[in-house]
């Protein structure tokens, strides 16, 4: 009797029509119907202030007068005058400066550190210090304000610290206002990414660092070559996060230093507020928040196109 083996199915073989019905079925209209209040509220709160700063960018609107009621269209002369100010390179640069320091390095670098020092660590301590650190993300971004500037004022905490070994601290507020408030940062955002860094490495198979210990891995190596690359996706992720959150710090800032001295702590989100609430020029103020929200889709890009090389995004 002669058996007759099936042959073997090419990969490179049109798909069934059967099949190929039962793949596109799952993207059929019905199957968005849930997605819809979401993306109501997407267009609600999201595209419709954008819109509106659009337009008003567009218009010499005003907070006080006849423009404020009567707003002239103008063009693209807000943004003229903008890309002629000497203040808007400085605020782009401290904003990103700002942004590199207390969220891709301070939090991001911070967080993940007290993420494996907490699993590596007894309960108890990982328990206490966990405590502290998620109250500074807890608070209101108004009361960190003020004790960070209570903190790190002429007069404050810090240096009344280094006099008990007698060091004479600087005015940290004054002297050096955009570190005071990149350490100021640090130290409210750092919980968030603790957290979630915590949980990434809760998921990492315990088995594969134990066969790497086997292999006489050592603690960096088993952190460099295996831990850090199977929770990557977590950490663009999260770089992406804080990166949005820090972009649009304005309490903060506006509390330790009102963006000086002079221009010196002066970002882009203190510059918006300051040209379109404190000197009234509100068309002025949404041209720059337009360029504050370009920042914001660069950083956004790069970290998706990082992501989506890596494999970590499809």
């Amino acid at each position: 009797m002669t058996t007759t083996l099936a042959p073997h199915p090419d990969p490179a073989a049109p798909t069934p029509r059967r099949a190929r019905t039962r793949v596109g079925a799952r993207a059929t209209p019905a199957r968005s119907l849930p997605m819809l209040p979401a993306a109501g509220l997407l267009v609600v709160f999201l595209a419709g202030p954008i819109a509106w700063a659009v337009a008003g960018s567009l218009t010499d609107r005003a907070l006080t007068g006849v423009s404020a009621t009567k707003p002239e269209f103008i063009g693209l002369d807000n943004f003229a005058r903008l890309f002629a100010d000497p203040v808007l390179p400085l605020s782009i640069l401290l904003t990103v400066v700002f942004v590199a320091g207390s969220a891709i390095i301070g939090q991001n670098v911070l967080g993940l550190l007290l993420a494996v020092l907490f699993r590596a660590g007894s309960r108890a301590v990982a328990g206490t210090v966990g405590a502290i650190v998620v109250t500074a993300w807890v608070l209101p971004e108004i009361v960190a304000a003020f004790v960070s500037y209570a903190f790190l004022s002429a007069d404050g905490t810090l240096n009344a610290a280094l006099s008990l070994v007698g060091v004479t601290g600087p005015n940290w507020l004054y002297s050096l206002p955009l570190l005071a408030i990149i350490l100021a940062n640090t130290w409210r955002g750092t919980a968030f990414s603790m957290m979630i860094y915590r949980a990434a490495l809760d998921d990492v198979p315990p088995e594969v660092t134990e066969s790497a210990m086997i292999d006489g891995a050592g603690t960096w190596q088993r952190l460099r070559f295996i831990t850090l690359p199977m929770i990557s996706g977590t950490i663009f992720t999260n770089l992406l996060l804080t990166t949005l959150q820090t972009l649009s710090v304005f309490t903060l800032i506006w509390v330790m230093t009102k963006g000086g001295p002079g221009d010196l702590s002066t970002t882009l989100p203190v510059l918006a507020y300051s040209e379109a609430f404190s000197f009234g020029d509100i068309g002025y103020g949404n041209a720059i928040a337009i360029v504050m929200l370009a920042l914001g889709a660069i950083f956004s890009l790069a970290y998706v196109v990082s992501l989506r090389r890596r494999g970590g995004l499809t």
